[in-house]
């Protein structure tokens, strides 16, 4: 009984604070194929099988995929980090990569580069950064791809990472992707060795793709978890107005085939042969990283036989955010770095 009361009243907290949200935009549905340099046949149908026929060579070549060129023009300035990004996109402001760097006076070579949220604001995670400089850990907080100071000005939101044109929706992924190892060659000329990834949600997804195809990491935290990027999109509260334009055109099967590449479930076992010690944080009343997907991840790295461990948060995807449960986050985020670096 007081159980199904909680679960009630936790449903309606994560209610009410995604509604709060009052400028998400539905976008028209794209397929994008010109972000990927594809060109197809006319119709949906042509469409479909181009991009899931080249979706799944890319991510059978996932090496070459997420490969990446170190930055050449990276500069520290006032605590942020600037280099141009890998993968240039047509809009200049998102093709400077900017991370806030957060040194610790006693790291001993541990340094974490930290990722947040889709559609964070500036001040997100720089708190979590605070915390692990306490722990002796410097951070490295990375604005993923069209967020922050890297969006264009026609947008509010950082609705060019995820949204209903699925081609850009990969490249903004692979570009992140991409980015997150940029500041790890940046952590490497400083002097560190000893080196971890953390992310939130969408971080969360991007951390788990650059932790797979790394082998400079010791330790990768992952804070709400999904197999597929699709499963997200089509079933969570976050992502109502990208599902609206998606539905008669797709379906989760033809949009799971479409992002495979940029989904964790084409990872796991390429994510086993590497020495990481993972952490993956998951809550049971997730509105938006839905409860039955975060345990296809538990159940399959437990299948693999991927060392982790697991961290339950009483809570649902926006309440993390809140007291107490932010605590509850943060310090196990922070415990699980410090003692795994």
């Amino acid at each position: 009984m007081i159980g199904r009361l909680y679960a009630r009243w936790m449903d309606r907290w994560e209610t009410e604070l995604a509604n709060r949200d009052t400028n998400r935009t539905q976008r028209p549905f794209e397929w994008g194929l010109d972000w990927l340099d594809l060109t197809s046949p006319d119709g949906d149908r042509g469409a479909l099988e181009t991009f899931a026929a080249w979706t799944a060579g890319q991510a059978a070549r996932s090496e070459e995929f997420f490969r990446h060129v170190a930055p050449e023009d990276a500069r520290l300035e006032g605590g942020t980090l600037t280099f141009t990004s890998t993968i240039p996109s047509p809009h200049p402001e998102n093709n400077v990569v900017h991370a806030e760097y957060f040194p610790a006076e006693r790291a001993e070579g541990r340094a974490v580069v930290v990722i947040p949220q889709w559609n964070s604001d500036f001040e997100s995670h720089l708190g979590l950064c605070r915390l692990l400089n306490r722990f002796g850990l410097s951070a490295l907080r990375l604005s993923p791809a069209y967020h922050h100071k890297r969006m264009p000005k026609e947008l509010t939101r950082a609705d060019y990472h995820v949204s209903a044109n699925l081609g850009r929706t990969v490249q903004a992924t692979r570009q992140s992707v991409l980015d997150a190892r940029g500041c790890l060659d940046w952590l490497e000329s400083r002097g560190y060795t000893r080196l971890g990834i953390m992310g939130t949600s969408l971080g969360s997804c991007i951390a788990l793709l650059t932790a797979a195809h790394e082998t400079r990491l010791r330790t990768a935290a992952f804070n709400h978890v999904s197999m597929n990027v699709g499963d997200v999109v089509w079933t969570g509260m976050s992502c109502r107005h990208i599902r609206a334009t998606l539905d008669g055109r797709v379906t989760l099967e033809e949009l799971n085939r479409c992002w495979r590449v940029i989904s964790p479930s084409a990872y796991l076992e390429l994510l086993k042969t590497r020495s990481n010690s993972n952490l993956l944080i998951w809550a049971p009343y997730d509105t938006t990283f839905r409860a039955e997907y975060s345990r296809q991840v538990l159940g399959n790295f437990a299948r693999l036989g991927i060392p982790h461990e697991v961290v339950t948060l009483p809570c649902g995807h926006y309440t993390t955010a809140k007291f107490p449960f932010n605590w509850m986050d943060g310090l196990a985020l922070a415990r699980f770095l410090r003692r795994t670096l």
